[in-house]
C-alpha cells in the first residue's frame, strides 16, 4: 500500500535555518484529501521520489537483511539539502513509499513460498505505480529495498511506453540468476523473460561472484553486455571512462533506466558489503554521466543497509550519500527537461 507523504511529514524532517532554503521547504507533496490520480497528473514537477523500504527479496536471495533501513535517512538528508543555484525543489514531488514494513518485520527468510508470493506482490504494486508516473511523462526516482525491485521498475516503464526498455546497472552482481522463486538476484532474468527488458548492460561485475552458467547465458545474447571490475582496476585492460562511454552507447538507443546497487561501493553498508569495489565518487560520476541523455528515464538506488553497521552515524552517512546520488541525477537530467 502506498503511504502518501503530507506537508506535515516533510516539515517534521526538514531542519530550517534563517537565511537558508532547504529542498524540503520547496518540494511539492499531495493533499491526501484530494483525488490521488488527478493531483499527481496536475502536479508540475518533473521528478517523483518514492521509497520501497523492504528487504524480503534480499533475504530470499540469501543476503543480509537491512535494505529496508536506507530510505528514511536518505529522505531526511535529501530534504535538508540546500536549494541554491545548482538545484531547485520546485521540480520534485516527494510522493511517498510502498509500505511493507509490517511484513518485513515478520517475514522468515526460509519460507520460500511465502517470500515468492510477497515479492510478486511488491512487483505488482511497484510496477503499477511506475507505470502511472511514466505515463504522465514524469521521471521516477526509486530509493530503498532490494534489487528485486528492478523488475517492477522495468515492467512499469515498459508497459507505460508500450515497448521494451534498456537498462544500465552498476553492480558487482548480474542479478541474472535462475527463474525460480522471485528474489533480489533474478529481477533482470524475469524482466528479460517477460519481454520488458531489451538491452541490458552490467557495469563493474565481479569475477568472483558471477556463476559460469550466467556468463554462458550472457555470451549467447546479443542484447546483453558487461564490463568487469577487474578489467578496469586490477588488469587495467580498459578504463572507467572508456567503459562509461561504451555502456552509454549500448543503451542510449531507446528510453533506459539507471540502476545502482550500493553493494558495488567499497565498504558501503549494504546487503552484500564488499571490501573491494568502486569509490563513492565513481558511483556518483556514473549516475551523472548516465543521466546526461534525453533517454535516461528513471533512477533506482537499492540495497543500502545502514542497520548492519555498528557505526553510530551510519544512518546519517548512508542517507547523505544516497542524497548525493539523487541530486547528481536531477542536476544532470534537468539539462534535458
Amino acid at each position: 500500500m502506498l503511504h502518501i507523504f503530507t506537508q506535515y511529514d516533510i516539515d517534521e524532517l526538514t531542519i530550517k535555518r534563517d537565511g537558508e532554503v532547504k529542498l524540503g521547504q520547496k518540494v511539492s507533496v499531495l493533499d491526501d484529501e484530494k483525488d490521488f490520480f488527478e493531483e499527481v497528473a496536475n502536479n508540475k514537477s518533473s521528478f517523483v521520489l518514492i521509497g520501497i523500504p523492504e528487504d524480503i527479496g534480499v533475504k530470499m536471495n540469501k543476503g543480509q537483511g537491512g535494505a529496508h533501513t536506507a530510505f528514511f535517512p536518505a529522505l531526511k538528508a535529501f530534504l535538508n539539502t540546500q536549494e541554491n543555484q545548482f538545484i531547485s525543489g520546485k521540480e520534485i514531488l516527494v510522493l511517498g513509499y510502498l509500505d511493507f514494513l509490517d511484513t518485513v518485520e515478520t517475514f522468515i527468510a526460509d519460507d520460500a513460498e511465502k517470500g515468492d508470493y510477497l515479492v510478486k506482490q511488491i512487483d505488482k504494486e511497484l510496477s503499477e505505480l511506475i507505470h502511472f508516473i511514466v505515463s504522465l511523462d514524469k521521471i521516477p526516482i526509486i530509493i530503498g529495498g532490494g534489487h528485486n525491485n528492478a523488475y517492477g521498475n522495468i515492467k512499469g516503464m515498459s508497459t507505460a511506453l508500450q515497448h521494451k526498455i534498456n537498462v544500465i546497472n552498476m553492480d558487482a552482481h548480474s542479478d541474472l540468476r535462475k527463474l525460480e522463486e522471485r528474489h533480489s538476484g533474478n529481477g533482470f532474468s524475469y524482466a528479460l523473460e517477460d519481454g520488458y527488458l531489451d538491452r541490458y548492460f552490467m557495469f563493474g561485475l565481479h569475477e568472483n561472484y558471477t556463476p559460469q552458467y550466467i556468463f554462458e547465458f550472457i555470451h549467447d545474447q546479443l542484447n546483453i553486455e558487461y564490463t568487469m571490475f577487474e578489467e578496469m582496476y586490477i588488469y587495467q585492460t580498459t578504463s572507467f571512462d572508456n567503459e562509461l562511454t561504451r555502456a552509454k552507447n549500448f543503451i542510449k538507443t531507446k528510453p533506459y533506466g539507471i540502476e545502482l546497487d550500493l553493494d558495488c561501493i567499497q565498504q558501503f553498508p549494504s546487503s552484500a558489503m564488499t571490501p573491494s569495489g568502486f569509490l563513492p565518487e565513481q558511483a556518483r560520476r556514473f549516475v551523472h554521466f548516465m543521466a546526461k541523455h534525453k533517454n535516461a528515464s528513471y533512477l533506482h538506488i537499492c540495497e543500502g543497509a545502514p542497520s548492519i553497521s555498528n557505526q553510530p552515524n551510519a544512518d546519517a552517512q548512508v542517507g547523505k550519500y544516497i542524497s548525493y546520488l539523487i541530486t547528481d541525477f536531477i542536476k544532470a537530467k534537468e539539462l534535458f527537461i
